[in-house]
């Protein structure tokens, strides 16, 4: 596998773990806080700087699972032939 096409299964795997990661600890504003304008579905703390350090590790993580598989040859993408 070239460091390219490397670099784009984990910039896919960053964004899938990023989705995973976003609703962690999500707590709704109090409607009484609540400025005109805001929506009151969103975050009270959305906390974006360390979901995006967790998206990176668990990506990381599984980008790590997925190069052994493929290293190792248990997982083969290509047709043999």
């Amino acid at each position: 596998m070239s460091w390219q096409t490397g670099l784009a299964v984990y910039f896919v795997m960053w964004w899938i773990t990023l989705f995973m990661v976003l609703p962690w600890g999500v707590k709704r504003v109090d409607p009484a806080d609540l400025k005109p304008g805001e929506d009151p579905g969103s975050p009270a703390r959305p906390r974006l700087l360390i979901k995006f350090a967790a998206t990176s590790v668990l990506a990381g993580v599984f980008f790590g699972i997925f190069y052994w598989l493929h290293g190792s040859g248990l997982v083969v993408f290509r047709q043999p032939g």
